[in-house]
């Protein structure tokens, strides 16, 4: 039966004309992994925690060098690629989520040219920007490239497969059923980025250049910045592949951890655990750490891994309803990587290191005086003395960006702040103080607003009375 429909598939996509061989290919190899159903089972019993030297704490990591030359010597080993297919969809955008402003007037890719271009100059190193687009995303960020041709730095765009969505039914690609807009396909996960980097011909340009690692992260994560600790460390130990993870809090309990399995170091997500031992994954007892996808990986390692076509990373399903049909989109993950790589590690780093920007309530964070902005990094304020960052909360009202920047005359001060819960039509004036722990709750039909200036502690606040 299955051989039945890898068989039909595979003619229907023979005949998709907007795709190349080699997605083709690529395509069809994940859809007969995924029939085969020989995905290997974790057997809990043999999961074990990492040691120091497989996770290794980053506070021992040895200082980099401190002169010029040789600082710049191991920055020109050095590429940056950001991943950039995402929408901000989520955050009511219409076009890559990257070309959100964060601070100051400066988006996400604003901040990633100035720091990029601060090292360049302040070294004389050439460190390149990839940004690896999607479909959705390639025409708009070509457009906004586009204004930083002058900037002192290499950016190079190239874009991830582009795969037909499946029709679940039939088993079909929906393309071929006459689904012919950008609905019909499908970016298929970060995990696609290693045969991409080879496929779009930047990996040999890289490797052409000297370049030996690539530093890859999210986009909308502003504590991904170049360390020159981390760098140094794994260019002297010849590490193929480093994994970033932090320390787990109760936000990041789904988040995937690193395990020791088998003598190999391996990506463990929640997907892949028996339903028994979910709380068990859950717990910050057992498992501390999760992965932030900042990724240190060696360029030579890629080509040859995706040369043999050795990366079989976990293939995730993702059933989605698009226009009332039930389609299926088949993933895989840039960390599931982990364990094809030689002497791969895994790093944990400061919290720091990871403030991703998924929702408004995460823009309010960035954009408070919790944080500011030097050469376009951003840097926690020293006068907060809780380590964690305060939790916000913010109603359907604050979703959308255009409405969350509405809704502020500025953002409050949260330096002293625990917790803030907000819902219904709230409005903030300017100059606002907010301490301890804050609920705010608009009345259904009330409009509720905070007066400029007011210094809020400890408070439960459901009407102007409260105030």
């Amino acid at each position: 039966m299955a051989d039945e429909k890898l068989a039909k598939l595979r003619e229907a996509v023979a005949g998709l004309g907007q795709i190349s061989d080699k997605e083709k290919s690529g395509f069809i190899s994940l859809v007969s992994r995924y029939l085969s159903g020989n995905e290997e089972q974790i057997e809990w019993g043999k999961i074990h925690t990492p040691t120091d030297e497989v996770v290794v704490p980053y506070d021992t990591l040895a200082a980099p060098p401190e002169d010029l030359a040789a600082t710049k010597a191991l920055l020109d080993k050095l590429a940056v690629l950001k991943l950039n297919g995402g929408l901000g969809t989520t955050m009511g955008c219409t076009g890559p989520k990257s070309v959100i402003e964060v601070r100051n007037g400066f988006t996400f890719l604003d901040l990633i040219v100035v720091q990029i271009e601060s090292l360049n100059k302040k070294y004389g190193s050439n460190v390149p920007l990839l940004l690896m687009n999607s479909f959705n995303t390639h025409d708009d960020t070509s457009k906004i490239v586009e204004k930083y041709a002058n900037s002192n730095i290499q950016i190079h765009t190239f874009n991830q497969s582009q795969y037909p969505r499946v029709v679940a039914d039939e088993f079909l690609p929906w393309p071929s059923k006459g689904k012919t807009d950008k609905d019909g396909w499908y970016p298929p996960g970060h995990g696609d980025i290693f045969p991409s980097l080879m496929n779009s011909g930047k990996l040999d340009l890289l490797l052409s250049q000297g370049k030996e690692y690539v530093f890859i992260a999210n986009s909308d994560n502003l504590g991904a910045i170049v360390d020159m600790k981390i760098l140094n460390h794994l260019v002297h130990k010849q590490n193929e592949y480093c994994m970033e993870v932090t320390p787990k809090t109760l936000a990041d309990v789904k988040g995937g951890t690193l395990i020791s399995y088998e003598g190999r170091v391996q990506l463990l997500e929640i997907a892949q655990v028996p339903d028994a031992h979910v709380d068990e994954f859950k717990s910050i007892e057992k498992f501390k750490i999760f992965n932030t996808n900042n990724l240190w990986v060696s360029l030579k390692a890629i080509k040859r891994l995706v040369e043999a076509d050795a990366l079989k990373m976990e293939i995730i399903p993702n059933p989605k309803e698009v226009e009332g049909v039930k389609v299926l989109q088949l993933e895989t993950a840039a960390g599931a990587a982990i364990r094809f790589f030689d002497h791969a590690i895994g790093m944990n780093v400061p919290r720091s290191r990871f403030l991703p920007v998924k929702a408004t309530s995460d823009l309010q964070l960035v954009q408070s005086d919790l944080y500011t902005l030097v050469d376009g990094f951003v840097t926690r304020n020293a006068a907060r003395t809780n380590p964690s960052n305060p939790s916000i909360e913010l109603g359907p009202e604050f979703k959308k960006v255009g409405c969350f920047l509405g809704r502020f005359k500025s953002i409050p001060s949260i330096v002293e702040l625990d917790s803030l819960k907000v819902s219904g039509d709230v409005w903030f004036g300017s100059g606002i103080v907010l301490k301890g722990k804050v609920t705010i709750t608009a009345k259904p039909g009330v409009k509720l607003e905070i007066p400029d200036g007011k210094v809020i502690e400890n408070k439960d606040i459901n009407g102007p009375e409260d105030l």
